[in-house]
């Protein structure tokens, strides 16, 4: 592990060892992929494991899918252990739009929404935040004219709120080819989610640490598999 540096394991299998013991705590890490790279799985499995073995709070905050949805998919995947789940804290869109609407008074849709996290922040006492997405709270707050100038004080103001956070990305790494990628070179870490065909029939989950700061990590993809309730990093093997 890095020399002085407190970190957050991911718990996923090996994969941690690639990464001196887990992501930078405080840090604000992008977690980026395409549709069915299991992102918000991967997100859920850090919060719901840093609970279980270590009583750690967490916010999962979705604007994408019902707290309904997203607490059966993950229950489907064996993460149901109800004290656990009671330090994972999940805001859906509509608990989020009804809290921000009635402070809309009070400034812009992102002004209220920091404002909204800050006062959860007060109340729960959370270490570690997961966004779900930031394409979707782009969307809401919608961050035009100047992407990069908005994005650098979001990433400010969650180092501010010392916690460790997790934003989830609809980008794929692979494919920028040159073009705006503003929050991976904002963002402390990019842990990266791939789709890798295998001959014409199969498809293998990858993933990436493609930068954490104070971090000597490896920089490969690993493959990435779920089973008995744990995700496992792998060498890959197969191309």
């Amino acid at each position: 592990m890095g020399i002085g540096v407190e970190r957050v394991k991911t718990y996923i299998h090996n994969f941690d060892d690639y990464i001196q013991g887990g992501v930078p705590k405080g840090h604000v890490i992008l977690i980026s992929g395409t549709p069915g790279t299991m992102k918000s799985s991967v997100c859920y499995s850090i919060l719901y494991n840093n609970a279980k073995q270590h009583g750690i709070r967490s916010v999962y905050m979705t604007l994408e899918q019902s707290k309904e949805n997203l607490l059966q998919q993950m229950e489907l995947m064996g993460m149901n252990d109800p004290k656990v789940q009671e330090m994972v804290y999940v805001l859906d869109l509509a608990t989020i739009r009804k809290n921000v609407t009635e402070m809309m008074a009070k400034g812009s849709w992102l002004q209220v929404f920091k404002m909204y996290a800050e006062t959860v922040k007060k109340d729960l006492g959370f270490d570690l935040l997961v966004l779900d997405s930031l394409d979707v709270l782009e969307m809401a707050a919608q961050m035009t004219n100047d992407r990069r100038n908005d994005l650098f004080y979001l990433f400010m103001w969650l180092r501010g709120m010392d916690i460790t956070s997790f934003l989830i990305a609809e980008t794929s790494v692979d494919n920028i080819n040159g073009g705006r990628f503003e929050e991976g070179y904002l963002a402390d870490g990019v842990i990266s989610l791939k789709l890798q065909s295998i001959g014409e029939t199969d498809v293998q989950r990858r993933i990436r640490a493609v930068k954490l700061r104070s971090t000597n990590h490896k920089t490969g993809y690993f493959s990435l598999m779920f089973s008995d309730g744990m995700f496992r990093a792998t060498q890959v093997i197969n191309e």
